[in-house]
């Protein structure tokens, strides 16, 4: 059947071949995390957590010393990221999340097996050896000195796994793993999705209203997909449909987000997770970029709202970030996804222009699909 001109002008105009636009950024990124050799939780122990060296732990970023009683509780500054908190084992998290996609990027692009090796020693080190190895649950994260040991919202800081299953994925069916190796991955992940979905602190954070109800629903997908878990990912197409498009408001945008501090940083963040749980969910029979509550609420609706803003930065009409807001936007993964999705060429053609390796510690973290080419072509089942 012959396709349309026009369609296929269309077509060309929102589907790039990633890899190829990005040969030059992957190669130089895989090469220089060729001779990175992999840090774990074990790497630095946290003397204010109660969980053993394997656990992970983390101290919320806004909580401060409080200047009326320094040795008590700590008090909550908005926005505000306070240095001195234990950041080591975020830092390492964020770390693994930056090689490894890479390489596995560089894998597929030159099939050159040094890559490949390269990010299977540091899954294997985070996930599989057990001097190394971290604990599949999060109940240290985002403690607060004197108030908490580990909170639900602490879940967030595993969104930085995305993209490293993600990348596992191409790996898991090559002979670069053994078979031990891969199934003790995936029981990793399998034991940290049955964490997520029932546990105290998993399940306050899916039941967030906020950023943070998308990033569970993001991380529960995503690795419900890489081990089969079905249940969870019907689960998580109806808190997709039902829950986290309500968090919108007619016209698109996210109304919790524009209450923060840095409303800026938190509406592209939170678009940019919800775009990708798009990716991860749809399927040839349901699409949910397509998809509209009844009162025509939708990603096409919320692309659409953040779009003028992403395009230009002086049009933004609400209050500046505290922190950070000229160091934004970079290259948000929601436009490359919408265009492919919307078939709108304006969306790929602002997505190229845009930074696509930001320095900046805090919006690093808040970026955390640095690797389009791994989203783009069709994942190993």
């Amino acid at each position: 059947m012959l396709v349309p001109t026009a369609v296929v002008a269309q077509n060309d105009a929102t589907h790039l071949n990633v890899a190829e636009f990005d040969r030059k950024r992957i190669l130089a990124a895989a090469d220089k995390y060729l001779s990175e050799q992999p840090v774990t939780v074990t790497a630095k122990r946290a003397a204010r957590s109660t969980g053993d060296e394997h656990d992970y732990f983390s101290e919320g970023d806004y909580w401060w010393p409080d200047p009326a009683n320094p040795t008590g509780p700590y008090i909550r500054k908005d926005g505000f990221s306070n240095p001195d908190n234990f950041n080591d084992h975020r830092d390492a998290l964020i770390r693994l999340s930056l090689i490894v996609p890479a390489l596995v990027a560089a894998w597929n692009l030159t099939k050159n097996d040094a890559y490949g090796k390269h990010a299977v020693a540091h899954l294997r080190a985070w996930f599989i050896t057990p001097a190394t190895r971290m604990n599949p649950n999060l109940e240290h994260a985002q403690a607060i000195q004197g108030v908490s040991t580990g909170r639900g919202i602490g879940v967030i800081d595993t969104l930085q796994l995305v993209e490293v299953v993600r990348a596992a994925s191409f790996l898991i069916t090559s002979e670069l793993m053994t078979a031990d190796d891969k199934s003790a991955l995936k029981k990793w992940f399998a034991d940290y999705l049955t964490w997520l979905t029932e546990s105290k602190n998993g399940m306050l954070e899916r039941d967030q209203k906020n950023n943070h109800g998308t990033c569970w629903n993001l991380q529960a997908a995503e690795f419900a997909r890489f081990t089969k878990n079905d249940v969870v990912t019907a689960f998580c197409r109806h808190q997709f449909r039902e829950k986290l498009l309500r968090q919108m408001n007619f016209d698109g945008a996210f109304p919790l987000e524009l209450e923060r501090t840095k409303p800026y940083s938190y509406s592209l963040f939170n678009l940019d997770v919800m775009a990708t749980t798009c990716e991860v969910l749809s399927t040839p029979f349901e699409k949910l970029w397509d998809y509209q509550l009844a009162d025509a609420r939708g990603m096409r609706s919320a692309i659409a709202f953040m779009y003028p803003y992403i395009e230009s930065k002086a049009k933004w009409p609400y209050k500046a970030d505290v922190e950070y807001f000229r160091d934004l936007p970079v290259r948000s993964p929601s436009l490359i996804f919408a265009a492919r999705a919307l078939q709108r060429p304006e969306y790929l053609t602002l997505w190229k222009r845009l930074n696509p390796d930001p320095t900046v510690p805090e919006i690093i973290r808040n970026y955390p699909i640095r690797q389009p080419a791994l989203w783009t072509v069709t994942v190993p089942a």
